[in-house]
C-alpha cells in the first residue's frame, strides 16, 4: 500500500526568465498557498519544497537557470530541502537531458504541468481560484497574461516549440483575472504575451485586441493599462485609436522589431520588409501623438555583414525609440536559424550590441531634457532614501527610466497617481517636484 504523502508546510518559488514565467508562478503560488503551504517568491531561505521556474529562450537565459539548479541541488544533496523541482521553459526544452544530469532535482515539469506539480505535492488543484494569483509585483501592478504560445515561425526564437501555438484566452475570463487583481490594489495592468497583436484570432478568426482594452478599461479600479511584446506584422491599426482616445490605456508601445536590413527580416521570416516597418513606426507617431515605443533588436544574425548593421544603426537613429533594448544573436537548436552558420564573432556582437546603446543613450538623453518643464501624472513605485520613485506612462516598471520626486513634507504612498513637474534629466531617469 503506497504511504501518503507527508504535508509540505513551507515552499519557496524561484522565477527566472520573463514576466509571463512570473506570471506562471503566482498562479501556482496561489494554488499552494490556499492548501496551506507557507509559500514565499525569490528567497534564499531554505523551504521544505523549492520549485524553480525557468527560462530557455537564449544561451544566457538557460546558463542562469542551470547555474540556479546546481545551486539548490547542492542543497538538496547536503539534506537542507526536503524536494526540488524544476518548472517552466528549460524543463520542457531540456527535460530528458536534465534529468541525466542533474538527477538530485525530484521532478522536472515542463510549461503545462501546474496540476501535475499540485498533485506531487498533495495539493490539488482548486479549480474555484482559477484565475486568482499571489502577486509578487508591487501591489499597484501586475501583469496579465492574455494569450499563450505563438504562431509566428521566426527563424531565431523556439518559443513555438516550447510553449505550443497561440491560445487566446477568452475576453470575460480576462475581465475577471483584471477584477481579481483590481480588488487586490492593482491599478495598473501590463499586458503581456508572446505577440499580443494575434490576440482573438483562434478565438474568432479576427484581432481583437483594441475590444479587449476597451472592457479592461471598464475594470473599476484600472487606471493604466500598457502593452507589451505587440508583433509589427499586421498590426491591428484600431488599437492606435483606443490608445489615442481612451485614457486609461498608456501612450506606450512595446513593439520588437529584431531588425531593418530586407535580407535579413526575410531570413528571420519576420513577415515584413523594411519599408513597411518604417511606414508602421510614422503610422503609430501620426496617430498616437506623443507616444513612447519601446523596441528590440538583434545583432549579430548569421551573415550580417558591416553594412547591415550600419543601417540598423541608421534606422534607430531616425525612428528616435524612446526606450529600446538589444540583443546578440544565440544560436538555438531545432531553429531554422540554426542550419545557418554562426559566423559573427562573439567580440563582434558585443561590440554592434555596445554600438547601439550608445546610439540609443544619446537619443534617450535628448528626449529626457525635451521634458523639462513639463507637467506629467506619474504613479508612485517607492521611496528610496529622501526620494520617492515614480513612473510616468510612458514607462514601465524594471526596464525603463524612473522619475526622482524629493519627499520633502508631502505625503504621497506606492500607488498613487499624482502631477510633477519635470525638474531635470540625466541619462535615465527625470528629476520632478509634486505639485
Amino acid at each position: 500500500m503506497k504511504s501518503p504523502v507527508k504535508k509540505y508546510k513551507t515552499a519557496n518559488v524561484i522565477t527566472l526568465g520573463c514576466s509571463k514565467n512570473l506570471v506562471d508562478s503566482e498562479v501556482m503560488m496561489r494554488q499552494l498557498g490556499a492548501a496551506g503551504i507557507n509559500t514565499v517568491h525569490d528567497s534564499n531561505t531554505p523551504a521544505d519544497l523549492i520549485i524553480i521556474n525557468t527560462c530557455g529562450f537564449i544561451n544566457d537565459a538557460k546558463e542562469e537557470s542551470v547555474d540556479t539548479i546546481l545551486q539548490w541541488a547542492a542543497e538538496r544533496k547536503e539534506g537542507n530541502i526536503r524536494k526540488l523541482f524544476v518548472m517552466g521553459c528549460l524543463s520542457q526544452r531540456y527535460k530528458d537531458e536534465l534529468i541525466k544530469e542533474i538527477p538530485e532535482v525530484d521532478g522536472f515539469y515542463g510549461v503545462n504541468d501546474l496540476n501535475a506539480i499540485l498533485t506531487d505535492v498533495n495539493a490539488p488543484l482548486r479549480t474555484e481560484l482559477l484565475g486568482e494569483r499571489m502577486v509578487t509585483t508591487p501591489s499597484h501592478y501586475a501583469y496579465l497574461k492574455i494569450s499563450e504560445g505563438c504562431d509566428r515561425k521566426c527563424s531565431f526564437c523556439a518559443i513555438p516549440q516550447i510553449r505550443g501555438k497561440n491560445i487566446s484566452k477568452p475576453i470575460g475570463q480576462l475581465v475577471s483575472e483584471a477584477q481579481f487583481l483590481a480588488s487586490s490594489g492593482v491599478k495598473e495592468l501590463i499586458l503581456i504575451a508572446q505577440d499580443l497583436t494575434y490576440y482573438g484570432i483562434d478565438l474568432n478568426g479576427k484581432r481583437q485586441l483594441a475590444e479587449l482594452l476597451e472592457e479592461l478599461s471598464k475594470v473599476e479600479g484600472i487606471e493604466w493599462i500598457r502593452l507589451h511584446y505587440a508583433f509589427p506584422t499586421s498590426f491591428p491599426l484600431k488599437v492606435l485609436d483606443v490608445m489615442r482616445e481612451n485614457p486609461k490605456i498608456c501612450r506606450y508601445l512595446d513593439i520588437p522589431l529584431q531588425h531593418i536590413n530586407n535580407r535579413i527580416l526575410k531570413s528571420m521570416k519576420r513577415g515584413a520588409d523594411g519599408d513597411k516597418i518604417r511606414k508602421l513606426i510614422r503610422t503609430i507617431r501620426e496617430r498616437v501623438p506623443g507616444i513612447a515605443i519601446r523596441s528590440s533588436f538583434i545583432v549579430g544574425y548569421p551573415g550580417e555583414t558591416t553594412e547591415e548593421f550600419n543601417e540598423l544603426k541608421e534606422f534607430i537613429r531616425e525612428a528616435g525609440f524612446e526606450r529600446l533594448g538589444v540583443f546578440t544573436y544565440s544560436h538555438e537548436e531545432n531553429t531554422p536559424a540554426f542550419r545557418l552558420k554562426d559566423n559573427i564573432r562573439p567580440a563582434t556582437k558585443a561590440k554592434r550590441a555596445e554600438q547601439i546603446m550608445m546610439l540609443q543613450q544619446e537619443i534617450a538623453t535628448q528626449k529626457n531634457e525635451a521634458k523639462a518643464g513639463e507637467i506629467l501624472d506619474v504613479i508612485i513605485d517607492r521611496k528610496e532614501n529622501e526620494f520617492w520613485i515614480a513612473r510616468t506612462e510612458f514607462d514601465s516598471p524594471e526596464v525603463d527610466n524612473e522619475v526622482l520626486i524629493e519627499a520633502g513634507d508631502k505625503k504621497v504612498q506606492p500607488g498613487q497617481i499624482v502631477k510633477v513637474r519635470i525638474t531635470g534629466a540625466d541619462l535615465y531617469d527625470l528629476k520632478a517636484s509634486l505639485l
